[in-house]
């Protein structure tokens, strides 16, 4: 018998098969690219998801001798799909990157009121969200809005294909700027100002619910049994705090990918005049009456450009291998440069989607391996802001869990660990989402009784990273340059100059 967990990311989605001890059975994973039709513009054909979920599912299912017992479903948040009422798509995706409703997104916050919109949802108001585009839709595609029966994810587009109703996890449900997270239900006072009734979203459930069973002709696109039971799973980091055991009040972890996502777990929505100064997200975990608070930055994407414009597309040997040799050479004492990783904007607490990233202090000596250090450098110092602007809000946290590409790199976790004080914990599986819906679809069968009982089981940590007091001396003054440095970001952006 083995659980089979689907992540459907923003790029690719990666399926992953386990059995009840945690242990990856097999995996494979299916790419596909957004279409940028117009400038802050990003969508895709909703296709391109179902696709890629039965590609990889398929071909995961070929490689197990165990049949697939459940199906659990996760994905990344925002995104959402206009179906009408037969369930068809009607018109593409618009993607969690599409920045196109700038105006609707002011007008929600001043409607609202920035701080009742935070007390409600946990969030604040930016063209990420489902909301505003939605209403964007309706001014300026009114044929689409008008047609559209509902607004689903892209859980919920999946679940839609395999005859399932489609269902929103509370998770991703407060990812549309328009769900009391308190409450657990749509926010009517919210939808009321946006003349937008609730039948036109998603119906919120908890993330375990059993959606449905596949029948025959679902159960063969995608490779698996008829009868197998499909799981409602969760937004991704909330499912890979689950998958790193990150469940109780004042566990923090960090998902160290394209994005560098913080996350604190909590019995209740930090929604103070703190988390809302630091422009936090707060909302509900995938694990029932818990929730999360998270802060993020660009992180992974500054060192991939690093890395492509180093290798290009036709260098001999694998991203893994630059890696090691970056590293290798690396100085691996202070480089003295100050690298801020904000290609694509900064995120918490300005969300400056102008901010370009600054580098600061080459010389004719500063070799690659350097720029490759001060890359990790950067990256740890505002790792270093955004943990304190969580310490801030949700208290004081000492351990971090930690998973995502960057574990690959010693000297990032090095120099994050000693650069904010912290304990990282590196965890033994390297799939964190799909771990965490793995678990989400063992308890909802009965192969665990409860969700701590599965977290004993399956979750298991390979190396703990001690903060140095040495190195974290060493970098005193570059942290404090940092500092400087970032605080003039937001007068520096690309905008203004």
């Amino acid at each position: 018998m083995s659980l089979l967990a689907v992540d459907v990311g923003s790029s690719a989605c990666k399926a992953v098969a386990f059995n009840i001890d945690g242990e990856i059975l097999a995996r494979h994973a299916s790419g596909y690219t957004p279409d940028f039709p117009k400038p802050s513009h990003a969508e895709m054909d909703p296709t391109r998801f179902w696709d890629a979920v039965c590609s990889c599912t398929q071909t995961v299912a070929r490689n197990l001798t165990d049949p697939v017992r459940a199906l659990c479903l996760s994905s990344h948040g925002e995104t959402f799909i206009p179906i009408d009422r037969a369930g068809e798509a009607i018109a593409p995706a618009i993607l969690n990157q599409d920045n196109r409703a700038v105006y609707e997104t002011k007008w929600i916050e001043e409607q609202c009121g920035r701080k009742q919109l935070f007390q409600t949802t946990g969030l604040v108001s930016h063209p990420m969200y489902p909301l505003p585009k939605i209403l964007w839709l309706r001014e300026h595609q009114p044929d689409v809005f008008s047609s559209a029966a509902r607004f689903i994810t892209v859980i919920g587009y999946i679940l839609q294909r395999l005859g399932l109703p489609p269902y929103a996890d509370y998770s991703l449900a407060s990812r549309y700027l328009a769900f009391n997270v308190r409450q657990r239900r749509w926010a009517e006072d919210i939808l009321e100002l946006a003349n937008l009734k609730t039948d036109r979203l998603p119906v919120p459930m908890p993330a375990g619910t059993i959606a449905g069973k596949l029948n025959a002709a679902a159960a063969a696109q995608l490779g698996l049994l008829s009868g197998t039971k499909v799981i409602l799973g969760g937004h991704d980091q909330p499912s890979a705090a689950l998958g790193l055991g990150v469940i109780t009040a004042g566990q923090a972890s960090d998902s160290l990918g394209t994005y560098e996502c913080v996350l604190v777990a909590s019995n209740s929505p930090t929604l103070t005049d703190t988390a809302l100064a630091g422009a936090l997200n707060s909302y509900c975990h995938v694990v029932p009456d818990k929730f999360v608070t998270i802060a993020y930055f660009p992180s992974g994407i500054m060192v991939k450009w690093f890395h492509d414009l180093l290798y290009g597309d036709v260098a001999e040997g694998s991203e893994s291998e630059h890696y090691a040799i970056l590293e290798a050479n690396a100085p691996h004492k202070p480089t003295g440069l100050c690298i801020t990783p904000n290609l694509i904007g900064t995120c918490n607490p300005d969300f400056n989607p102008n901010t370009r990233a600054l580098i600061y202090g080459l010389d004719p000596g500063t070799g690659r391996g350097d720029i490759y250090q001060g890359t990790l450098e950067g990256l740890a110092c505002e790792l270093s802001h955004i943990a304190q602007l969580l310490s801030n809000a949700v208290g004081e946290f000492q351990d971090v869990h930690v998973s995502g590409g960057g574990t690959h790199s010693p000297l990032g976790l090095k120099l994050r660990a000693a650069l904010t004080g912290k304990r990282l914990h590196v965890m033994q599986c390297p799939e964190a989402v799909s771990l965490g819906g793995a678990i989400l679809a063992g308890v909802a069968i009965g192969e665990y009784k409860t969700v701590e009982e599965a977290i004993h089981r399956v979750v298991h940590e390979v190396a703990v990273i001690e903060p140095d007091a040495k190195v974290a001396s060493e970098y005193a003054q570059q942290l404090k340059q940092y500092r400087c440095l970032r605080s003039l970001s937001p007068v520096l952006s690309k905008e203004e100059l």
